[in-house]
Order: structure tokens, then sequence, then C-alpha cells
């Protein structure tokens, strides 16, 4: 298929670029490169642009002969969607109407969209499912379920065919380990504490030891990039496969287990083999004890299972990627 990854020079979009590379379809990448890296997506069609300009969306739609778009352009900072609520609604909700737009003037039906599972607030019990209520607590988890809420609606016109991905923290480096994260600043733990091991950080901090969990610290569910890559290529497919014209598809997904902040900042210590200061302050308002999804139906409906469970072993894709490249992308 011919298929445009909007923020496709980001971490997960060029990750997802490249495995559709492999798989054999033709990816264009659109990409105004504040957050993204034009040399992760290097030797693939290319658009600079923001989604903001619904004519440079449909020109390129039309150009590439586009048959379904994967969407992982957004803001995805909590604290800065806070600080900052109007700046979320513009990149996150109002581009993706425009980009939604644009693929109804250009004829274009299927969207893979990279949700997130903070469209589920604060849970009230774990793991979270996907009937599990939606109540986001901050204007990033806001705009990405009113986006969701865009698509249904133009699903049930006929008008898209859609799959909505929701998941918590994409980590590890893909396709070989040749892509990693490179956030700048970085808000990511993973990568946080290995700048941490690699002395670039004098130390590394854990907001709370005196949650309700085993150690005492919060537990994330880490899905390794190349796990995630692949559901969305499945969905896709599955997306293909259909004739419905109003196909709707939410999954949850998740490794099946969840790793404190302690046993990340240890099992980076032991693939490092560094050690490095830690600093034990006081809790962030809003962090939950526990937050896990559960991909059950992801499982069941598009064969998908997560193969990189084990923590040290995706840490130690994204170490590799980490020390062979210690400033990160070149651009």
């Amino acid at each position: 298929m011919r298929i445009l990854v909007c923020g496709g020079a980001g971490y997960i979009g060029s990750n997802m670029t490249a495995m559709l590379t492999d798989e054999g379809h033709q990816p264009a990448v659109f990409d105004n490169l504040i957050t993204g890296h034009r040399s992760a997506v290097k030797g693939t069609d290319f658009v600079k642009g923001d989604l903001a300009d619904y004519n440079l969306i449909v020109k390129t739609l039309k150009k590439y002969k586009v048959e379904a778009v994967m969407h992982f352009a957004a803001l995805i900072e909590v604290g800065e969607s806070v600080q900052e609520p109007l700046k979320y609604y513009h990149y996150n909700l109002c581009n993706t109407q425009n980009l939604l737009s644009a693929m109804e003037a250009a004829g274009v039906d299927k969207f893979v969209f990279s949700s997130t599972a903070a469209v589920y607030g604060t849970p009230k019990q774990v793991p979270i499912t996907e009937d599990s209520p939606t109540e986001p607590i901050n204007p990033y988890g806001e705009t990405k379920l009113a986006v969701e809420r865009m698509c249904h609606h133009q699903s049930r016109a006929g008008k898209l065919r859609y799959a909505s991905l929701r998941y918590f923290n994409a980590c590890g480096a893909g396709n070989n380990c040749r892509l990693g994260e490179d956030h700048r600043p970085e808000s990511h733990l993973i990568p946080l504490v290995i700048q941490a091991a690699m002395g670039k950080r004098s130390e590394i901090s854990i907001y709370g030891t005196d949650y309700p969990t085993p150690d005492g610290t919060c537990i994330r569910d880490y899905i390794h990039i190349e796990d995630l890559c692949r559901a969305h290529l499945l969905a896709l497919n599955k997306l293909e496969g259909t004739a419905e014209k109003n196909c709707e598809l939410v999954y949850n997904l998740g490794n099946g287990r969840g790793y404190s902040v302690k046993e990340v900042i240890e099992t980076v210590k032991k693939v490092s083999g560094k050690n490095f200061k830690v600093a034990i302050v006081s809790r962030r308002p809003g962090d939950a004890p526990v937050l896990m999804s559960d991909a059950t139906k992801a499982m069941n409906e598009l064969g998908w299972k997560a193969q990189a469970t084990d923590l040290e072993k995706i840490i130690e894709t994204a170490w590799r990627w980490h020390s062979e490249n210690p400033n990160g992308y070149p651009d």
C-alpha cells in the first residue's frame, strides 16, 4: 500500500516507516521536523510540512496516490499540556481535523491513529481494558480522546475506516537498533536513566517511594517500539481487509506486565555496567501507583502479542542505540 506517515520522522513514526518499507509497503513521510529528525528517515520520500497546511496535505495525498494514513504527529508532554492547553488543542486536535478533512477531499478513508492510554485518566482498576471509563485528567489526554470521537463521527457518516491504538510507554530501539529515542528535551524515564548512566545527567530522580507497590515506586507498562509498530501494521491490514464503510477499531496495547521505576533504574545499571546517583524526591501530583493496559482484545482480533516483554532485553536495545549515537541524531 501507499501510506502517508504523519510525524514519520519522530521516534515511533521513523520506526513505523522502516517497518512498512521492510514489509513491502510504500511509505511517504510528512513531518514539520519540530521534534522529528530528517536523518531518521533517509531514503524515504519526504515532505516537510505542517498539518495546519490543508492545501499541502491534499497535494501530498494526491501526489503519492496515498491509500492510507498513519498519524503520529502530536505533542506528547503531559506537563506542558497543563501549562499550555491551547497549544495542545491546536497541534493535536485542530491539525488532525485538518488532516481528516484533507483525506476526505482526496478520497482516502483508511486511518491508523496513534492514541494514548492517557484517555483513561486515573483508572479505577488495572489492567485497563477498552471498556474502562475514558476520563482524561490533562489536556494531552483530552485532545487525544477528542480526536477519537471525531474519528468515530466521521466513521458513522461512512467517510472513514479507522483504528485507534492506546498505549503508555513506547521504548527501546528498533530496526536492528538503528532507530532510537531522541527527544529534546528528554522526558521519558528509560532514556533519562540512560543519560545518567552515560554521565550526561548528574542524577536521576525517583518521585516518591511510598506508593502501594512492591518496592514503593510507580509501576508502568513499557512496550518495545517494534511490538508497537507491528500492532499498527496489523491494524492497517485489518482495515484493508474489511469492506465496512464505517469500520472502527479501538485497541489497548501493552506488554503483559509492568515495571517499577526502581526496576528500570537497576536494569539500566546492570545493562550499562555504570553506577550513578539516584535522588529520592517527593511525589508528583497526578502520578497513579500502577498503570497497565490489558491487550487481550488486540491479541484476539489482530493476532498481536508483545514479543519483547523482558525489561533487560528492551533496555539493551536502547542502550546500544544511545551508546552508538551519544549525541542523538546528527541533525
